[in-house]
């Protein structure tokens, strides 16, 4: 069954069963590779995109589940325009693997348009279920604030 979609400001049409998770939509059918499958089961925040501005699992959203428009990676910034995340990732080189990153920069932006001024300790909280093998959470922690500090600060 087609079934019509907006992503990253773009109104997509697929013909997949309404129980394939977005994830897989994204990534297969639509080709945007940077959203990440990782654990399948929505336990390490590596497949997180938005849908209206609020992060959620794509690898445990059903395509019928879509209710809204989706942004992922690809939607948040462009190499002549970096969202101020991106900006600040590289900055304080939070990449090492980067399977991960933008996961972490999608679930950071959720909590900078909800919260443009977090603590650590919010930061700690949002981000908890956002998983780096590496254990750039230092480096994480400070791109976060410094790109917080930019966003208020335009």
């Amino acid at each position: 069954m087609a079934t019509t979609i907006n992503v990253n400001g773009e109104t997509r049409s697929v013909d997949l069963p309404d129980d394939v998770p977005l994830l897989w939509v994204l990534r297969d059918e639509l080709n945007l590779t940077g959203t990440k499958f990782g654990c399948g089961v929505a336990a390490c925040g590596a497949c997180t995109v938005h849908i209206d501005g609020v992060a959620v699992r794509s690898c445990q959203t059903a395509l019928s589940d879509v209710d809204g428009d989706v942004t992922t990676i690809e939607g948040l910034g462009t190499p002549e325009s970096l969202h101020a995340l991106q900006a600040a990732w590289f900055e304080h080189q939070v990449a090492q693997c980067g399977y991960c990153q933008s996961g972490q920069i999608m679930q950071a932006a959720s909590l900078l348009a909800e919260n443009p001024s977090p603590t650590d300790a919010d930061i700690d909280d949002a981000m908890q279920g956002n998983l780096c093998r590496c254990g750039t959470y230092p480096r994480i922690r400070a791109a976060i604030h410094t790109a917080a500090k930019a966003t208020r600060g335009a």
